[in-house]
């Protein structure tokens, strides 16, 4: 009866515990559900993925499985946003909804897991609230893009338990089951490939199943066909990143080894002390100091040492400790994607080894000092309600893009990166002024480094300061630096893109599309380059050349909206009625519509043309008022003037030809 009661009392502990933490990760990342996404890779894996923004298709997963957009392989992950655009399209608060619970399964499931290692219900408890709440997981959780963080957690933590089940009991179907969980966590962010040494370092502590040398060498002949995917997955995923604009290639080894060693004891201290957190913070590049990399270096092989010395008295030290270098290592920098120093979302799973060293000593601290129990307790909690308000904080930043970066901004010095996206947000609400401020503040700061591994964000720089002076009507500016720009770096499509729409504007359409032409041949398919090649070649009168590109934009993205509206109004109204094709037309014009929600004067328009061009007057001139209208709303007198012109000739039945359309090639 008592051991009946003993258990039933445990397991509302369990609850009661388990029920405070998920109030907790409520209460800090709730307030995420009414956040924006934000202009920091979430329009790369979300909004502006055409591949995401489809929803659920057989044609959709089977080209997650293939698609390098990201320039990482995680099919899971871009499925688990498709899943999101299905049930939620591209509002926001759904996406966060989903990266908040989640985190709160991660936060329960590492309860489970440790309490499973351990036994030790209280530790485990304490230790996942830390991870549950801890500031530097806001951006793990509060990010949309980083969606695999907190999905590939998920699987670490079902594999992590899937391992301690087959350690109890070694059957072929469990170590399967495993490997399962484990290639799904693989599949959601290559992160996971430390997870086999990890399982190691659990079979030394808590699991005791090596003792010495021979049993290393026998759990690491178990654990074969792990590093065999782990293997794999690192070679795919340094294959894709090496290709991106911020690949190996960019900073010297030396510098990124200086940084590893200072940046694996900034996480640590960040720990205790997780103020001025920023979405990017800029890498040191080579001004630490000797004596600031001789000490790091003393210190990280101190606390190794140290933890050797004690791993019979205080075996979880090692684990700890271990599991923390091994998890940071493939993030630490040394393989470098990207400019920034480091990166809060980095810690999410690394941290957790820390965690576990530092829970379990200061247990075993109060237990030896027999520090009463609601002592203990009452320290526990103020810690936790701590930082938990401090992440509440964090969150906040997290609200929409200008909060990110001004926020970003005031924590931080000579951040390009940081002035380059606010600058960008500047740009998309048409404070051209400001965006050309900010421009020209990263491309000052990038400037007063000449090394040559910074000539691709140079180039990058360039283009947006260029961008914005193209939008601001300085045309020769503009193509002053685009040319800069391919001048630093030949190979970057970007610069060529925008030279060659700054041509087309000055009206040299031979220049623009001998530059897209270019750009095609650097970037591949691409929507909007075959739209623009399209447009170029409309307006030299080349029907022919114009109707294929934007069938090749089409192609390339099915839900390219210009491309489908421009190539409807052709095979609309074209004089030449060798261009004509009303029913495939209507289908285009249709979806063009769809697309807009119906709400675009001229898509509407193209419609009413290609019902016109098929025969079908009635529904041509419902859409010619309805296209009038919403010019008239709009205030738009000369697009209305048009439509009126469009809507008389479908009441006499007869169809619209575009005289300026003439076919001169």
């Amino acid at each position: 009866m008592k051991k009946a009661a003993q258990r039933e009392s445990n397991g509302w502990q369990s609850i009661a515990v388990c029920t405070v933490i998920v109030a907790l990760i409520w209460i800090v990342f709730g307030q995420t559900l009414a956040f924006d996404f934000v202009n920091y890779d979430d329009k790369t894996y979300v909004y502006g993925n055409s591949l995401v923004r489809a929803g659920l298709s057989l044609h959709g997963l089977a080209r997650a499985f293939v698609d390098t957009q990201t320039t990482n392989w995680h099919p899971l992950t871009i499925i688990s946003h498709m899943t999101d655009c299905q049930f939620y399209d591209l509002k926001a608060g759904g996406h966060h909804f989903t990266n908040v619970l989640l985190h709160t399964v991660a936060a329960l499931l590492l309860v489970v897991s440790l309490r499973n290692f351990t036994g030790n219900f209280w530790g485990a408890a304490f230790a996942a609230a830390l991870f549950a709440i801890h500031p530097l997981h806001v951006e793990s959780v509060a990010w949309i893009a980083e969606r695999k963080d907190v999905l590939s957690t998920v699987f670490f933590f079902l594999t992590l338990l899937a391992y301690t089940r087959y350690v109890r009991s070694r059957t072929i179907g469990r170590y399967v089951m495993m490997s399962i969980l484990f290639a799904c966590g693989l599949m959601s962010k290559p992160m996971l490939v430390t997870t086999p040494v990890v399982l190691l370092l659990l079979d030394y502590w808590p699991f005791e199943r090596i003792s010495d040398l021979k049993s290393l060498w026998r759990m690491t002949l178990e654990k074969l066909p792990l590093f065999a995917l782990s293997l794999a997955l690192s070679l795919v995923t340094f294959i894709l990143q090496e290709r991106s604009a911020g690949s190996v290639a960019q900073l010297p080894l030396n510098w990124r080894i200086d940084n590893a060693l200072t940046t694996s004891l900034t996480y640590i201290w960040q720990i205790f002390w997780p103020v001025d957190l920023a979405v990017f913070y800029p890498h040191p590049e080579d001004t630490l100091t000797r004596w600031e990399l001789v000490a790091a270096a003393l210190l990280i092989l101190s606390i190794t040492w140290m933890v050797f010395v004690l791993r019979r008295a205080r075996p979880y030290l090692l684990t700890g400790w271990l599991w923390y270098l091994v998890m940071l290592l493939p993030v630490i920098g040394i393989v470098q994607v990207g400019l920034q120093g480091h990166a809060d979302r980095y810690t999410y799973l690394p941290q957790i080894g820390l965690y576990i060293a530092l829970v379990w000593l200061i247990a075993d601290g109060f237990f030896r000092l027999r520090v009463p129990k609601p002592v203990a307790a009452t320290i526990a909690i103020l810690i936790v309600v701590s930082l938990a308000a401090c992440a509440r904080k964090q969150a906040t930043y997290w609200r929409n893009t200008e909060t990110l970066w001004t926020h970003t901004l005031a924590v931080t010095k000579n951040n390009d990166v940081a002035h380059s996206n606010y600058a960008n947000f500047l740009m998309e609400r048409g404070q051209f002024d400001d965006a050309l401020t900010h421009f020209q503040t990263a491309l000052d700061i990038r400037l007063a480094q000449s090394h040559p591994h910074y000539d691709l964000s140079l180039a990058i720089i360039r283009g947006n300061v260029g961008a914005v002076l193209l939008r601001k009507g300085r045309v020769e500016e503009a193509i002053t630096h685009f040319r800069q720009a391919i001048d630093l770096e030949p190979n970057y499509g970007d610069p060529h893109f925008n030279l060659g729409a700054a041509l087309m504007q000055k009206g040299d359409l031979d220049g623009a599309i001998a530059e897209w032409k270019r750009t095609l041949s650097m970037e591949g398919d691409n929507a909007g380059t075959y739209t623009a090649l399209g447009n170029a070649y409309l307006q030299k009168h080349a029907l022919r050349q114009a109707i294929h590109h934007y069938e090749e934009a089409v192609r390339a993205n099915s839900n390219s909206i210009y491309a489908l509206n421009n190539l409807a109004w052709i095979l609309s109204t074209a004089p030449d009625d060798v261009f004509r094709n009303g029913a495939r037309a209507v289908e285009l014009a249709k979806k063009a519509g769809q697309l807009a929600n119906g709400s675009n004067s001229i898509f509407a328009r193209t419609l009413a043309a290609a019902y016109a061009e098929s025969g079908q007057f009635a529904e041509a001139i419902q859409n010619a008022q309805r296209a009038l209208d919403l010019a008239n709303d709009q205030r738009n007198r000369t697009l209305a003037a048009l439509v009126q012109e469009d809507l008389d000739l479908y009441q006499r039945r007869a169809p619209l030809r575009d005289p300026t359309m003439r076919n001169e090639q």
